[in-house]
């Protein structure tokens, strides 16, 4: 087996499960191969040149971990600027939340060139190379441009858009021209590689050789759908371990005159909290049982609140909640209770589990891991509803799922009402669909399937 150099914007230590899903997918690969992970330290030179970062390494048993610094100019261009101003929104479909500053793309390109050249000099002939998300799009043409022949594959975790919403991006064709650097490309869903396909050839006149296979700018790039799961047994124990135990025991007993609604979000404008938060309105608007017997708990952790969209969405969300809370809550009922921190994720199965309904419902996701967590954590033999936004990439898989537009509000309230009154038996045919499907292509799964497909694919 050919070592596995794993490349993100970030890393992570594979031996800790905390380190997050990831490093978890492929910590098993990593230690049979004595693999690299490279990345960005985390660290900012202040002093640093643009283009320059001091390289670290150090072991993590079998696995090397590299990674460099950013300068503050790289930081504020690459990171906040280009990842995270343009292609994040856009990627999410929210144009009218980029900032297009035409410096940005300079120190993208600039820091994935620095990437390219730390990382060549580490790579061995008959490695195995797999480039991870949004931040690093161009980096296998930066890698090629410096003579790497190495296989190389690429996954995006977020979403991708239709062509005339990717076609907003200033240099749009520079930016996907790249992946066909790649060996394999890979998306969270079929959506989303059909996006891919139609910009591919109505924009960049790159010739369909079958489903998955496209010719262009000299070369041919295979890309296809791998929906990312998580590792379910994992998950399974954490649901039967103490801490969440005894956050399920806690919960039940302070809620056991209600019927509990969960959301466990970052705070982050693609996630629909604020929607979700409407329609839970409309639901006790409309259907006056579930005053004094539902109530919401909305967990949102915080998430890049020095932009101003998140401190927009921040305060819109307490102002939506308290307006809940002073119209229909009482002294010994209050509809919503909203969190604005992280929860530790130990305590997670055990709220998840207490509740009837879980509501997943962002804007735009690319696959959504809270949702098949949900799932994972019910007690089969009386389990509670996922709602799921039919804008997740989970909703490809997850058709036992009640799917709804989160736009509409009226109709999100209405299939939570459905949610609340769901017979046993079926709730009990339905979880049991999902967890089958959730469980057969579980996050190892995603990492088998994905790196078969680049072991198979023609080499550049």
């Amino acid at each position: 087996m050919s070592r596995l150099v794993v490349v993100s914007n970030r890393l992570a230590d594979p031996r800790k499960a905390a380190a997050g899903g990831l490093a978890v997918a492929l910590a098993e690969t990593l230690n049979e191969t004595g693999g690299l992970w490279f990345g960005w330290s985390g660290e900012i030179a202040e002093d640093g040149a643009p283009g320059e970062g001091e390289l670290h390494r150090h072991q993590a048993g079998r696995v090397t971990l590299a990674s460099v610094d950013l300068s503050r100019e790289d930081y504020a261009s690459y990171y906040e600027g280009y990842s995270n101003g343009v292609l994040w929104p856009v990627l999410h479909y929210r144009v009218d939340l980029a900032d297009f500053d035409s410096g940005y793309i300079g120190g993208y390109r600039r820091v994935n060139q620095l990437f390219a050249r730390k990382l060549l000099p580490l790579l061995k002939p008959d490695d195995t190379v797999w480039v991870h998300d949004y931040h690093l799009i161009p980096l296998a043409a930066e890698l090629r441009a410096l003579g790497c022949r190495q296989k190389i594959g690429f996954f995006l975790h977020i979403p991708l858009p239709p062509p005339q919403i990717l076609a907003a991006i200033p240099q749009h064709a520079w930016l996907v021209r790249s992946l066909f650097s790649y060996d394999l490309v890979g998306f969270q869903s079929e959506t989303d590689l059909s996006h891919f396909a139609g910009y591919v050839e109505k924009e960049a006149g790159a010739q369909p050789l079958d489903a998955h296979r496209f010719q262009g700018f000299g070369s041919t790039v295979h890309a296809r759908a791998f929906p990312i799961g998580i590792d379910v047994d994992e998950f399974a124990a954490l649901t039967h371990a103490r801490e969440a135990v005894d956050m399920y025991e806690r919960m039940a007993e302070e809620y056991k005159r209600r019927r509990l609604l969960i959301g466990v979000d970052r705070l982050d404008y693609s996630k629909g909290i604020p929607h979700r938060v409407r329609a839970f309105r409309e639901l006790l608007a409309n259907y006056p049982e579930n005053r004094d017997s539902a109530t919401l708990i909305q967990i949102a952790s915080p998430s890049r609140e020095s932009v101003d969209a998140y401190g927009d969405i921040r305060r819109e969300l307490e102002s939506l909640c308290g307006a809940i809370n002073g119209d229909y809550g009482g002294l010994d009922w209050m509809p919503v209770r909203y969190i604005h921190r992280t929860i530790a994720r130990k305590k997670l199965p055990g709220i998840f589990r207490v509740a009837r309904v879980g509501l997943v419902t962002p804007l735009r996701d690319g696959m959504n891991l809270v949702a098949k967590e949900f799932v994972v954590a019910q007690d089969p033999g009386d389990p509670g509803v996922l709602v799921l936004s039919r804008f997740a990439g989970a909703a490809e898989q997850l058709k036992e799922a009640l799917l709804v537009n989160p736009y509409d509000t009226h109709g999100t309230a209405e299939t939570i009402q459905r949610a609340l009154q769901m017979p046993r038996e079926e709730r009990q045919q339905r979880h049991q669909k999902l967890l089958a499907r959730i469980r057969e292509q579980d996050v190892h799964w995603w990492r088998r399937s994905f790196l078969q497909a680049l072991a198979e694919a023609p080499g550049s």
